[in-house]
Order: structure tokens, then sequence, then C-alpha cells
């Protein structure tokens, strides 16, 4: 702890502060090269997210042989929606194969036209090669937008779609594609605006914003590092959760630490003898906020999806140098430039405290009448909205229904279903002993919900096969499919069979996510309540500090399933979702916590604990309450982006976020601390420290003067 206490105090001294900034300077020239390569490093191939016991992860290993797991099927449908199809229409589609054949990475034999059976369409199967190593959206998206040119060209009132799976992925490609610069600049936008309001000066924002950016450009640099040489899984939407995390976070830090300082200029003359007693008083609580959510956050590391897995580390890098950038660069910043920082509103020596006498101070004496009332009703409300939870869907997405808007692949594939099998193009494998082909072939061929089944080809000691699902394959339906076929060729002896494909890829990530839910949830809370225990020193405030963060999850999490089912009208939920959105929620929340009951601690050694809390709310929740809606804010900006699973993940969490802030910890934890008294500390010695009845000011005012 020494050693830590040295580090924060460097920024306060009047020569050190400049080696501090001079250290964060180079990092930043070192990091700005790496940080800008971290887009090449993202997985974004569902199968690289599933832990290597999964079944359709070994299938995915073992088929190589038969069919190279780096080829991606575009469906091209051409549809005549007032008739059937003409010879022209058969001449066009066939024109567009062979021009097909020349676009670079496509591989094998183009496959089709194939008309359906109602004569109404076509259908034409284009391989294309990716290669394993790069980011695969990227390298499709060009390849299926010369197609889509190809295709609509001279169509004759055709209605001719591009889909399938590299038709997806080309459209997530085209959502994200450009995205991270965009969210960057939201993000920062709504941070600027938000610390305009708060420090009420034109120039202060400036410091917490480079010290935020500084900070990001580094966690990108270290994560992209770790990517390339140790295995770390990066996708899409962890790098852009990174963003909004590291500017929300980091802007909490700065905004509790800078109101400290700010408190500190109106006690000390002299500007650096300020900061030293501000980080000493400040920073045990930012460190212990961000040892919660880091710790939190790692607990995702027994996680078995590796998506989830490798969101833990991501975002705990993020936040761990965004901490020690908030507690050495931006002191060191605001000591260098002095208090005119704070201009117009400059904190002077012996000038009054605005937060005694402030909205926050009228509302503690107000819930200080009748609190248990308060706490009461209050808890009755957020359970009452927690009700909703019963309406949540988070059973997983089909991909038509993953975006807000309505691309070409979601067209073309409604196109697809509407002529062909809804499974076409994405194909159910089955792979087991060469012994066993026929018993295989024979399995797949009576599984109901599959038709157009290959026959076996044998290699190396193993039988493969490929059947077509008649339900959309990332459908409830399909799963079930998938699931019979399991149990059917499972139960043929020596066969060793395994099912996989992308119906079972799906279908295993979102069991797997499952028991990462059922495991990370309880592990969470456990680090959550130990290391309130080892802050607060007591076990009765960590127990009622964790329920309410509880209750404050449910709330939100029911007040978000009724918006997403009754406002939004989206279909469902990933079944990440409830996982994602509690480990943020709980690990922030338990953040404001932390910076709230720090200070009532510190307050209720002077004046005991029911004024300590008046004192402690008067002084935090102004900095909370900016701190929420920062937060808020920068997760708010992920719904620019037009996917359901990122526009739920950030509404819930910028909803969850102001509940929190606004409601539970001002009104609910404040209520409670008054309620229950000294005994909230207890076992520590400060539950024995007399309290003052808060209905008796002269008791309060001799208590407040000792």
């Amino acid at each position: 702890m020494s050693g830590v206490r040295r580090i924060v105090s460097l920024p306060s001294g009047r020569w050190s502060k400049w080696v501090i900034l001079a250290f964060w300077i180079a990092v930043f020239a070192v990091a700005g090269p790496l940080a800008g390569k971290l887009n090449s490093a993202q997985q974004n191939d569902s199968s690289a997210w599933l832990p290597h016991n999964a079944e359709s992860t070994q299938v995915v290993e073992l088929a190589k042989q038969f069919a190279p797991s780096d080829i991606f099927p575009a469906l091209v449908v051409y549809e005549r929606p007032d008739g059937a199809i003409t010879p022209a229409d058969q001449a066009k589609a066939a024109a567009d194969v062979r021009r097909f054949a020349t676009i670079q990475d496509v591989t094998g034999k183009v496959i089709g036209p194939v008309p359906s059976k109602d004569g109404r369409a076509l259908q034409v199967i284009v391989p294309i090669r990716v290669a394993e190593e790069g980011n695969g959206w990227e390298e499709l998206a060009p390849r299926i937008e010369e197609m889509r040119s190809i295709s609509q060209a001279d169509t004759g009132g055709l209605g001719v779609y591009v889909t399938g799976p590299a038709g997806y992925f080309a459209d997530f490609s085209k959502v994200f594609s450009g995205f991270d610069s965009t969210l960057l600049y939201i993000t920062a936008a709504i941070v600027i605006v938000i610390l305009l309001l708060t420090y009420r000066s034109p120039v202060l924002w400036l410091l917490p914003l480079t010290t935020v950016f500084v900070a990001l450009t580094a966690a990108q640099a270290v994560i992209y590092l770790l990517a390339k040489n140790a295995g770390l899984t990066v996708n899409a939407q962890s790098a852009f959760i990174l963003t909004v995390l590291v500017f929300g976070a980091g802007t909490d830090y700065a905004l509790l630490l800078t109101a400290r300082y700010r408190e500190e200029l109106r006690r000390h003359q002299d500007r650096h003898q300020a900061m030293a007693v501000a980080l000493g008083r400040a920073t045990p609580a930012i460190i212990a906020s961000g040892a919660t959510v880091i710790l939190s956050l790692l607990t995702l590391l027994v996680a078995e999806l590796n998506s989830t897995k490798s969101l833990g580390p991501v975002m705990a890098i993020g936040v761990a140098v965004g901490l020690l950038a908030m507690i050495t660069l931006l002191p060191a910043l605001l000591v260098i430039v002095g208090r005119w920082v704070f201009w117009p509103r400059r904190p002077t020596l012996g000038s009054a405290e605005p937060t005694e006498h402030g909205l926050w101070a009228r509302i503690g004496q107000r819930m200080a009448v009748r609190p248990r009332l308060v706490w009461v009703v209050t808890a009755v409300v957020l359970g009452a909205l927690a009700l909703g939870v019963t309406q949540l869907e988070a059973n997983g997405l089909q991909s038509k229904d993953s975006f807000r808007t309505k691309p070409e692949a979601v067209t073309g594939e409604a196109a697809l279903a509407r002529h062909f099998a809804a499974g076409e193009g994405n194909p159910v494998q089955v792979i087991g002993n060469a012994e066993a082909a026929p018993q295989l072939q024979a399995a797949v061929s009576g599984t109901p919900g599959v038709t157009a089944v290959t026959r076996p080809v044998v290699k190396d000691g193993y039988a493969y096969l490929e059947g077509t699902l008649t339900s959309a394959a990332d459908s409830q339906a399909g799963y079930d499919t998938v699931d019979r076929l399991r149990a059917s060729v499972h139960a043929i002896p020596g066969a060793e069979a395994k099912v996989g494909g992308g119906s079972a890829v799906n279908l295993d990530i979102q069991r797997a996510t499952r028991h990462d839910r059922n495991l990370v949830v309880p592990l969470v809370l456990l680090v959550v309540l130990v290391i309130l225990a080892l802050v607060l020193r007591a076990i009765v405030a960590p127990l009622l500090l964790v329920a309410t963060v509880v209750l404050s999850f449910a709330a939100a999490l029911g007040v978000s399933a009724l918006v997403f089912d009754h406002l939004f009208g989206f279909a469902g939920a990933d079944p990440a979702f409830p996982l994602w959105t509690f480990v943020f929620l709980v690990a922030l929340g338990t953040d404001y916590n932390i910076f709230l009951m720090t200070r009532v601690h510190e307050e209720s050694k002077r004046y005991g604990t029911r004024r300590g809390a008046l004192i402690g709310l008067a002084a935090t929740g102004g900095v909370i309450t900016s701190a929420g809606i920062v937060l808020a804010g920068t997760f708010a900006a992920l719904g620019t982006l037009p996917l359901v699973f990122i526009t739920e993940i950030g509404f819930a969490v910028a909803f969850g976020v102001l509940l929190d802030t606004f409601v539970v910890r001002s009104v609910l934890v404040t209520a409670l601390n008054l309620d229950v008294g000294r005994w909230i500390w207890w076992p520590s010695s400060l539950a024995r420290k007399r309290d003052v009845a808060l209905g008796e000011p002269e008791a309060e005012a001799a208590e407040i003067s000792r």
C-alpha cells in the first residue's frame, strides 16, 4: 500500500508532475500505431467463440478434410413476384453465374441456377474462401458487394438478393465498418456536453477528456498485443463496448477526483498541497471502485464461451489503464495548469463549499424525517419494476431479427424461405466412424426436419455427410432438429458421431451462455461483497449494499424487457444479454456505492453515522449524479449502432445506471444509513460510536462541534 501511496503522490510534486506528463506522452506515442491495428486482430467468426470441447467445435476440426472451414457460401435468390420464372430470367441467372466464378476468392463450383418447386424463384450458391487468420467480415464484404452489383444489373423486374452466411457477414461488416471512429466521436461529444454542464467551465472538460483519450489508446494497444501474441479473443462487440466503458468509467473517476480537489483548493493556498490531500482522500475510493470493476470483469474468465471469457480481460484492461491515467496523468495536468482552469468559478481559499447547502443536502434533510418509510416505499417500487423480468425472452435472436434496419440479407432470407428449404446454404454436418456410414445416413435421413441428405464421404477412417434443415438454421425449430439429430446419431453403437454446422454452433453458444450466467453471477456477487467488506470494514453494510445492487439490476432488467417488447418491438434478446448487463450494472453500481459509503464512513468517524450519512450524500450526491449521467450517456451511444443486441445492452446499462444514481444510491442507500444508524458498521468499532437522533438539532450541533 505504501508503494501505491508513493505513486499517487507523484502528480502533486513540484517536479514529479512533469515526469508523469512525460511518461504518458511517451506511452501515447508508442501506443498510437498499435491501437490502430486492433480491428485487424478481431475474430468475428462465431465458431471461434466456442470452447474446444463443444460438439460443434469438434466437428469444425474433424470436417476440415471434407469441407474446408474457410468457405462461406453466398446465396443469390432470383424471385419473380408476379409470376413464373421466364427463359430470360434463366439466361440472366446463368450469365451471372459465369461472372460470379471470376470474382476473387470464389472457389470451387458455383451451383445453379436451381429452380424452386413452385417455379417462381431461382437459387445460386457461391462458395467464397476467406483466410482463417484474417478478419472475415472485412474480406467478405467487397466480394459480396461485387456480387450484388453483378446480380442487380438488368434485372427486368426480377427481385434479386444476396443472402446466406456470406451475405449476413457482409451486412454485419457494413454496420461495423468505420463505426469505431463514429462511436468515439459520439461518445466524446456526449462526455463534453455533460462535463460542460457539470463544471460550467469552458476549458476544464479538456483535461479529463484528454486523459480518457490517452487511456483508451494505451488500452487498445495492450489489447492488440495480447490478441496477437497471447491468444486473447477480441470481436467487434467487445471493441465497441471497450470505448464506451473507458470513456464512462474513466470520466467517473475524473469527476470524483476533480470534485475532491476543488474542495481542497478552498482549504489550501498551495495547489500542490491541495492535490496531495485530495489524492490521499479520494484515491482509496477510486482504486477500490476500479478494483471492484476489474475483478468483477475478470470473473468472466471462468466462462466456457470464448467471446464471454475474453470480454472480461478486454474490459478489465480498459478500466485498469483508465484508472491509472486518472490517478496520475489527470492530477498532474490539473496541478500544472493551476486554479484558472476552473474559470469562471475558481475555488479560492476560504470560499464556501456549495455542496453544503445544495440539492442533495436538502433531499437528505427531508429523508431524515422518516427514513424507514423512504426506503420501504423505494424498495417496493423497485420490486414492482423488477416484475417485468417475466417478459424477458433471452432465448436468442435469429439473424433476421438482429438488425434494427432491414438489410439485403434479411430480405433475401425471407425470399429464400418463400420458395426453398429455409436451411439452404447452411447445412447440418454429421461426422462419425467410417464403419457406421450406412447407419449414419439412415439416421440423418430419418430425422424429421432434415432433407436433401448427401451420400456419406469416407476418408481416413471417418464418414461425413450433410443435410439441409427445413427450418431456418438459427430458429428454435432448427435447434430442436439438431437436438433430435444428435440424439439419433449418438445412439448408434460404435459410431462416435457428432453433429455440427451453423445451427449446431449457434445452439452450443446459447447453452454455453446459460452455463456461464449461472456460474458467473454468484461469483461477481461474492467479489463485490468481499471488496465492500474490506473497504468498509463491516459486514452489515456490504450485505445491505449488495442487496440494493441486485434489486437495482432486477428493476433495470424488468423495465428493459417491457421496453424491448412493447416500445421497440424487438423479437427477443441474446442469451448473453442478462449476463453482460448484470456484470456491467453490478460492477459499476458498486462504484457508486464505494464513492458514497467511503465518504459516509469518513464523516461518521467525526460526526456519527446519521449525520455522516447526510454529509456524505451532500458531498457526493452531485458527483455521483454527474458520473451516472456520463456513464449512461456513453452507453446510450451504443444505441446508434443498428444492431438489436448492442442497442439492448446500451439501453439496459444506461437506464440501470440512471436508476442506480438517482434512486438507489442516493435515496435508498442513504435512507438505510439513516434508519439502521451506527449498526450498519457492525462489527467494526464504528458501530459502537454514539450516534445522534436526527430529530434533535441541538444534539446534532453539539455532536458536530465536539
